[in-house]
């Protein structure tokens, strides 16, 4: 089977997690980059990233890579490429986003434009004719421009990886999936260890520690551009994939995952969303101020976004908030407590300094995660 050049953007900072994750997928990592990992994979590798990866945020299928400093290179380089091998005479086709940093091109529109006119010219001569009904399959096209080097994806996902389809409204402040499945998978949690939210809003982060669990697969619902590439595709990949993945969810184990928050109506979403997502009778919501976080059991796993006071009025209820959950903590003394935020004074007001802590970017605002490390269990324990 043909061999593809894949990219799988993700959030900066969490590139080595999705390394991770696309080599248990068994496929060569070709090099990671700053929000992406580039992969060697065949057609249904296409199926299983998308179906699988919980970290992404796509997979793109790379078409090329060349360098343009002027408009003139872009038009040529794009017309290079060989289009045809991937879109059929009726296929619906446009740059849908491109991206440029310190580059010489840098309009967006005109790169679309531009690019979009380069591919019309290939495809002109490929199919021999002037006109195209565009009326078949959809193959966007991603474009980011790197100082002048241009890396060309046709995106094979469509809506983002994050959109598992579990949650149609996010509570306030709401963190992706994708980004609460990475952050889970960056700590030492394992799902036989007990795993508290104390700030769980819609329930991302105990829901996505759930399918974790009873290894449900964040994409067995969903659908994706590709599925209808049946020209790059077999139609059965994704029957198979999907039938393999639903095989091998298990979601009779026991865990102890609980989510607390002190909205009643943000925790009937929660529930709700659990529901969707398949792992309600996995999961614990009980409305319970962050004061009242205790848990009879030790070695266990907090996770958490607690609020980061983007609005002046709730910037000055922080200190309060951050040195209820920093006292509570303190009580769980064989516990491990991970936080990601943006507030500044996390340390002072949690009371103890994070023995790691990792900026990472939550969409455009800077954040950093928070890492209280407890002790290791006895193995006795563990067992």
């Amino acid at each position: 089977m043909k061999s593809y050049q894949l990219i799988a953007p993700c959030h900066f900072g969490l590139e080595s997690v999705l390394k991770k994750e696309i080599l248990d997928l068994g496929y060569d990592i070709v090099r990671v980059e700053d929000g992406k990992v580039v992969f060697e994979g065949d057609a249904q590798a296409i199926v299983y990233a998308n179906i699988h990866l919980r970290t992404a945020e796509r997979v793109l299928l790379c078409v090329g890579e060349f360098t343009a400093r002027t408009f003139e290179e872009l038009f040529q380089g794009t017309l290079a490429l060989p289009w045809e091998d991937f879109i059929p005479k009726n296929g619906k086709f446009w740059v849908t986003k491109a991206n440029s940093v310190n580059s010489k091109l840098f309009s967006s529109s005109d790169i679309q434009s531009i690019m979009k006119k380069a591919m019309v010219e290939r495809l002109k001569g490929v199919y021999h004719t002037d006109w195209f009904e565009e009326d078949g399959a959809e193959y966007p096209v991603r474009v980011s421009i790197m100082k002048d080097r241009v890396t060309v994806g046709l995106d094979t996902t469509g809506s983002s990886l994050h959109k598992r389809g579990y949650r149609p409204v996010a509570g306030k402040a709401p963190i992706s999936e994708s980004l609460a499945a990475a952050l889970i998978l960056l700590t030492p949690w394992k799902p036989d260890r007990i795993f508290v939210d104390p700030f769980c809003g819609s329930g991302t982060f105990v829901i996505e520690a759930a399918m974790i669990a009873a290894n449900i697969a964040p994409g067995v619902n969903r659908n994706f551009t590709a599925e209808k590439w049946t020209n790059v595709i077999d139609a059965k990949e994704w029957k198979e994939v999907r039938d393999e993945a639903l095989e091998a969810e298990n979601t009779d184990i026991t865990v102890d995952i609980q989510g607390y928050d002190i909205d009643p109506e943000v925790l009937k979403a929660a529930r709700e969303n659990a529901k969707r997502a398949g792992v309600d009778g996995l999961i614990h919501f009980q409305e319970r101020a962050v004061k009242d976080l205790r848990h009879p059991k030790k070695y266990g796993f907090i996770i958490t976004n607690p609020p980061y006071g983007e609005r002046l009025e709730e910037k000055e209820a922080l200190p309060a908030i951050y040195s209820a959950f920093g006292k509570q903590f303190k009580e769980l003394d064989t516990w491990s407590a991970f936080l990601i935020t943006s507030y500044e004074d996390t340390e002072r007001y949690v009371g103890r300094k994070a023995d790691k802590n990792r900026k990472i970017y939550n969409g455009m605002l800077k954040t950093y995660y928070y890492m209280f490390l407890g002790p290791k269990p006895p193995k006795r324990d563990r067992k």
